[in-house]
């Protein structure tokens, strides 16, 4: 339909929509009445009353199809003058002029105040755990497996369903749960628990040098499943939340849900938030963006970057893990802070 419509003409189709929409219904409704009707009349009239309920839905379906037919032709106007709104903007703005015509879209060069391009450098910062959420295909696994290979220290990691080629770089001994021994990630998380409650006793005793070289990073794929399997689960990850800091036992755990129940702190958000840095990935980070900090500029710009960029709590992020992993293993990082430069 073209969309040189002068306003009445589209005042007049929008009329005819509401007609044909609630005379379809009216007639559905008359239908209906006129088959109750006949349910309680003489076997005599029957024979009219459904005549009549039927041609009173006949009317109802050649309206609902005016009424279909109404619609995309609304629609075609619709489309149709975005593009004419698109035409003037270009025609009256200067070249150089930084406009999204495209509904949805956003300017190309435009780019976060608050972008960082190092999530790593970001989380040893802020010296906090890391809780990662990411729907399926995301890219939780390489996201994880980048920040292993650079965040320093010994690195642990649970993980049931790991292939024979992942966790390559890392000591085989620490990579637990393969083929989906939860028995084996279950005494594990036990010996974290000891091993933590044995550095808080050393460190009250001899202070941070007594703790160091004791740095851990431990990752927990798929942290859900290890709730449901493993008893450990849930004081492992609410003790280490709240003192594993403070001796240098820091942890990742993996979701596809940001909620305190998916992370086992069922009844503790604030954990949650005050102790980890929360990496959204995928659809989840763009809700983020549009939900949390109302900012639909920041959500497409999101969605434009695909996989490459995310939510580092409030900061997006842009990184390129595509190629990650087809060249030699970087070297590790720097670590978390020393105890002795952590002060708490």
């Amino acid at each position: 339909m073209s969309s040189d419509l002068h306003p009445s003409q589209l005042h007049q189709h929008l009329q005819m929509y509401a007609c044909a929409k609630w005379s379809f219904w009216g007639s559905l409704i008359v239908s209906g009445g006129l088959l109750f009707l006949g349910a309680t009349q003489k076997p005599e009239s029957k024979p009219w009353i459904l005549a009549a309920s039927v041609g009173s839905l006949e009317v109802g379906r050649r309206h609902r199809q005016t009424a279909k037919l109404l619609q995309e032709s609304l629609g075609d106007i619709d489309r149709a003058s975005r593009l004419n709104f698109q035409a003037w903007a270009s025609a009256n703005t200067q070249p150089t002029a930084q406009l999204a015509l495209t509904v949805g879209a956003i300017d190309a060069n435009w780019k976060p105040e608050n972008l960082i391009t190092d999530p790593v450098e970001y989380i040893q910062k802020k010296q906090k755990h890391v809780a990662l959420v990411g729907g399926t295909g995301d890219g939780k696994s390489t996201f994880t497996q980048y920040l292993s290979s650079k965040i320093g220290g010994r690195v642990v990691v649970y993980d049931s369903d790991a292939k024979p080629d992942d966790w390559a770089w890392l000591s085989q001994a620490d990579v637990i749960g393969r083929k989906g021994n939860f028995k084996a990630i279950d005494t594990a998380m036990g010996n974290d628990l000891k091993t933590l409650e044995e550095l808080v006793e050393l460190r009250g005793e001899g202070g941070d040098n007594a703790i160091a070289g004791r740095e851990r990073f431990m990752i927990a794929e798929e942290f859900p499943i290890l709730v449901d399997e493993c008893d450990n689960a849930r004081p492992w990850i609410k003790r280490h939340a709240k003192r594993g800091r403070r001796y240098q036992q820091f942890i990742c755990a993996l979701a596809q849900n940001d909620t305190a129940e998916n992370f086992g702190l069922e009844g503790d958000k604030d954990t949650l938030y005050s102790c980890f840095v929360l990496v959204r990935l995928g659809q989840f980070g763009r809700d983020y963006a549009r939900t949390k900090l109302k900012d639909p500029q920041l959500e497409q710009w999101l969605k434009a970057g695909g996989k490459r960029r995310f939510m580092v709590d409030d900061c997006p992020c842009e990184l390129d893990l595509s190629n990650w992993g087809t060249t030699a293993m970087p070297a590790a990082g720097y670590a978390y802070a020393t105890p002795e430069t952590v002060r708490r």
